[in-house]
């Protein structure tokens, strides 16, 4: 749904994105992870036809973003951070405006439907400057979906928004995704990232990693198991086994790494039962995404 190859955009002698190749599959949730000033905004106005890149090339719902970059506005929709909405307009009809640039067929349906779906219909006549800013972000989402894009470019949309708020706009991504669009979220928001996103890409001008977050989090850190137990033990330096590839004992609990946790817990505990041990519990050492994002950050170089 989204192929990009080489994609590069360059503001006189400053690069904001450097060679980007990437390719996104329809019904994807796809998380764009960076820093401030790395290049996630410039790529997404690349994606959407708004910003001819320097060189490269990308497709989007199958159309060339430089060769048809106003076709390319016609099959996306884009949710900024700040959307820009008409804030003097009801909601109503700040829909309805776009819904007519838009040509979209049966438009008073679908405005109504959208607004329904975000929780908006009883405020639709009101003046939007009347509106938090989480009711501004809901209609903005809305707007950008009245002519049912392929493709949705989502650029923080739950920045500042309360939590109520935040957590409204992630169940409607969610339910975007059941219904097999495709999202482009672009979010600070880790916890955010990690729920929704089925992989990520780290950016800092130049795509440093994709993957879904456990595929990063395994190939950065490996696999702990942690295991307590209900008294420290002796244990001599003959007790481990084979698969077993380091070992940390911290009193009453030990850090171990393995390749096959599955297959292998059963084979750990019971050595160590036989030597001894009362074991409480068991469990695999989770590792969050902030950690691999400023693990990952931190390895680029300035």
């Amino acid at each position: 749904m989204i192929h990009a190859e080489g994609l590069t955009r360059r503001f006189g002698e400053r690069i904001a994105v450097e060679n980007l190749s990437l390719g996104i599959g329809a019904g994807e949730v796809f998380g764009f992870l960076g820093p401030n000033g790395a290049g996630k905004t410039t790529t997404v106005r690349m994606l959407a036809g708004l910003l001819a890149p320097t060189t490269g090339r990308a497709l989007v719902a199958g159309v060339d973003v430089c060769a048809e970059p106003q076709r390319v506005r016609s099959v996306v929709g884009i949710v900024t951070e700040h959307p820009g909405l008409y804030e003097k307009l009801s909601a109503w009809h700040n829909l309805k405006f776009y819904a007519d640039l838009y040509d979209v067929k049966s438009s008073e349906t679908q405005i109504e439907k959208y607004l329904n779906l975000l929780g908006l219909w009883e405020r639709r006549c009101e003046p939007v400057g009347t509106f938090s800013k989480g009711m501004k972000q809901k209609l903005a989402i809305a707007r950008a979906l009245l002519h049912e894009p392929h493709v949705l470019f989502l650029d923080e949309p739950t920045s500042g928004l309360d939590p109520e708020s935040a957590k409204t706009v992630r169940n409607f991504i969610a339910q975007l995704a059941s219904e097999k669009r495709t999202i482009f979220l672009c979010t600070h928001n880790l916890y955010e990232a990690e729920q929704l996103c089925s992989r990520i890409g780290l950016i800092k001008q130049r795509l440093i990693k994709v993957g879904s977050p456990q595929q990063l989090k395994r190939e950065l850190y490996g696999r702990h198991i942690i295991i307590d137990l209900k008294e420290p033990i002796s244990l001599s330096e003959d007790w481990q086994l084979p698969f077993v590839r380091d070992v940390q004992i911290n009193g009453r609990r030990l850090l171990v790494q393995l390749d096959d946790p599955e297959v292998q817990n059963p084979v750990l505990v019971q050595r160590l039962v036989e030597l001894g041990a009362q074991i409480q519990f068991v469990r695999e050492q989770d590792r969050t995404l902030e950690e691999v994002y400023l693990d990952l950050i931190a390895q680029e170089k300035p």
